[in-house]
């Protein structure tokens, strides 16, 4: 029998015998500790408790950045998009009491036209709104 058909039987065994109940019960017993967090022996050494503060502060300042962003933004966020409402509708009744665009009064500087635009009549810009843009023709 080659040597490495034996190791395999006898890994086998081995691993057979592990399995049993009372193996089993006295590994399980040996691993299990009451108090996960402490080290004893060859693992108690500065790398692993330095270790170990560092996940337990990680832990702590996740949970900090998790309670502000539940209790402090969400709220912030509704507070902020409640104001935006509001001055939006300030401004648009603002806008219903003056006089219609082409009333108002053109100044040289606005709609400056070397040439015209590319798309449409030419006239209107790219982010054109006829709501609020109006452009008096050579009068």
């Amino acid at each position: 029998m080659s040597p490495q058909r034996t190791m395999l039987r006898t890994s086998q065994r081995f691993a057979s015998q592990l399995r049993s109940p009372a193996v089993r019960q006295s590994f399980q017993r040996r691993f299990a500790s009451t108090e996960s967090s402490a080290f004893h022996g060859a693992e108690d050494n500065a790398f692993n408790r330095e270790r170990k503060a560092v996940k337990d502060h990680a832990a702590a300042t996740s949970d900090l950045w998790r309670k502000l962003s539940i209790y402090i933004t969400i709220p912030a966020l509704l507070i902020a998009g409640a104001n935006a409402y509001v001055l939006w509708n300030e401004h648009w009744g603002h806008w219903a009491h003056m006089e219609p665009l082409e009333e108002r009064p053109e100044y040289p500087y606005q709609n400056i036209r070397t040439k015209n635009f590319f798309w449409g009549d030419g006239d209107k810009t790219l982010f054109w709104n006829d709501k609020v843009n109006h452009h008096k023709k050579d009068e």
